[in-house]
């Protein structure tokens, strides 16, 4: 197949250069599945489904918490200290998009300046774009790339904003929640919901004056996780505090996220996970085509246009107008 980019790889070349572990390849074949032209859309589909029988064999952990709670800098000592025992770990950094140019504003390859360093270690920092929950629109397909490329930890870490974190949950085996103590219910936005998806919670910068409080907010999350019952894994959540400027809980973390891997691969969960995460991104496929197509069709363009002038002169309602754009494009 023929490339629309000068100086790109073929898809042949990708594939081995990325089963090679090359890793400015892997930044190249990730631009290409986040790219929205329809010619790249068709050669990184083709590119991902060359990749799979190399894929699957990695931990998938995602890291949340709101601004302020410390991911970057609890990742980048945990990605350290994972690098030092000679594993290979992918970090994909989901930043907020700017409103104005799409484009990501925090830079986490910029925030995690030693860790990016690190010849055992790969970061991505990608923009969320249009997309709710804290993902970008191809962080599944970056996953897969980076589990080609023979990364044995791929860690998403995601905005933390308080949309809906169901999102991150269905992309991997292992969700991580970062808190801290004393900020409030408000301020962290802690709701059931959220906790309910959590496998393990870490309290961060639990050092100097804060190791009192920490421990306190230990108690009390771990104590309200009882609460709940235990998960389809067959898996009781945990929590722990966390200083990454001490280096304190890094080894308790890593050792708790292999006690969870242990227990859902003995109990055969992992295999159902697995497949559960398949299953939810075809249907979130189906209804991103679905929006595409609809904004694409000229008669259903003109027909939107009629509608939100109906809808800001408020004689409908804007779910029945939605309905009757549904009507008109699967009539067409």
């Amino acid at each position: 197949m023929k490339n629309s980019a000068p100086n790109r790889p073929s898809l042949d070349d990708f594939r081995k250069q990325i089963i090679n572990g090359n890793r400015v390849v892997l930044a190249q074949a990730i631009t290409l599945v986040e790219s929205q032209r329809v010619e790249d859309i068709q050669i990184a589909n083709q590119l991902v489904e060359a990749l799979l029988p190399h894929t699957g064999k990695s931990m998938r952990i995602a890291i949340t918490g709101v601004p302020g709670v410390g991911k970057s800098t609890f990742i980048e000592t945990f990605g350290k200290y994972l690098t030092a025992q000679t594993k290979k770990i992918a970090v994909l950094a989901i930043d907020p998009s700017s409103y104005k140019t799409k484009g990501s504003i925090l830079g986490d390859k910029t925030r995690m300046e030693e860790l990016a360093k690190d010849p055992l270690a790969f970061i991505r920092p990608t923009a969320t774009g249009a997309t709710l929950g804290g993902v970008a629109d191809r962080t599944r397909e970056a996953i897969l790339l980076c589990e080609a490329a023979g990364f044995e930890i791929v860690i998403v870490e995601t905005v933390g904003v308080g949309q809906s974190e169901v999102a991150v949950r269905n992309l991997v085996d292992f969700f991580l929640l970062l808190m801290l103590a004393g900020a409030g219910d408000e301020l962290q936005g802690i709701k059931k919901g959220i906790m309910e998806m959590a496998d393990a919670i870490v309290i961060t910068k639990a050092d100097g004056d804060n190791v009192k409080p920490a421990n306190q907010a230990k108690a009390d999350y771990q104590h309200a996780l009882h609460l709940f019952s235990e998960n389809t894994a067959g898996w009781r959540p945990r929590v722990i505090t966390s200083s990454a400027l001490e280096n304190k809980g890094i080894e308790e973390t890593w050792t708790l996220i292999q006690d969870y891997f242990n227990v859902i691969h003995s109990n055969n969960s992992f295999k159902e996970l697995r497949k559960q995460q398949n299953l939810v991104w075809f249907h979130d496929s189906i209804q991103q085509h679905v929006r595409q197509h609809l904004l694409e069709s000229v008669k259903v363009k003109t027909h939107i246009q009629n509608l939100e002038k109906q809808i800001a002169e408020n004689r409908i309602l804007p779910s029945r107008a939605a309905q009757l754009i549904i009507q008109d494009f699967f009539q067409t």
